[in-house]
């Protein structure tokens, strides 16, 4: 079965940079685009970013200002998420998600997430 494995998150300060990664398993990693989603206490999920399974389309969510970015190993069938200057706000738990190349916003599978905690 599909498998999403994030790693990489922790405890840092603010101004601090941080890289997420996500290991996937199951099927060919190279079919399908790839995205990071985020959750804060007491919020709902949140879109982050995506990235097109070739790699060649990325999108952002706009508060991002880009300080983050994402991008894949389809030779590791790993994404990643790479985050600079964080802020106390980017505190949340860290999700990956696997889904449709073609129908995007289509995530069929999810990882457990990764606690991301950024002090002020």
């Amino acid at each position: 079965q599909v498998q999403l494995v994030e790693s990489g998150g922790g405890l840092v300060q603010a101004g601090d940079s941080l890289r997420l990664s996500c290991e996937a398993s199951g099927r060919t990693f190279s079919s399908y685009a790839m995205a990071w989603f985020r959750q804060a206490p007491g919020k709902e999920r949140e879109f982050v970013a995506r990235i097109s399974a070739s790699g060649a389309y990325i999108h952002y969510a706009d508060f991002l200002k880009g300080r983050f970015t994402i991008s894949r190993d389809n030779a590791k069938s790993t994404v990643y998420l790479h985050m600079n200057s964080l802020k106390p706000e980017d505190t949340a738990v860290y999700y990956c998600a696997q889904g449709s190349e073609l129908r995007v916003g289509v995530y069929d599978y999810w990882g457990q997430g990764t606690q991301v905690t950024v002090s002020s």
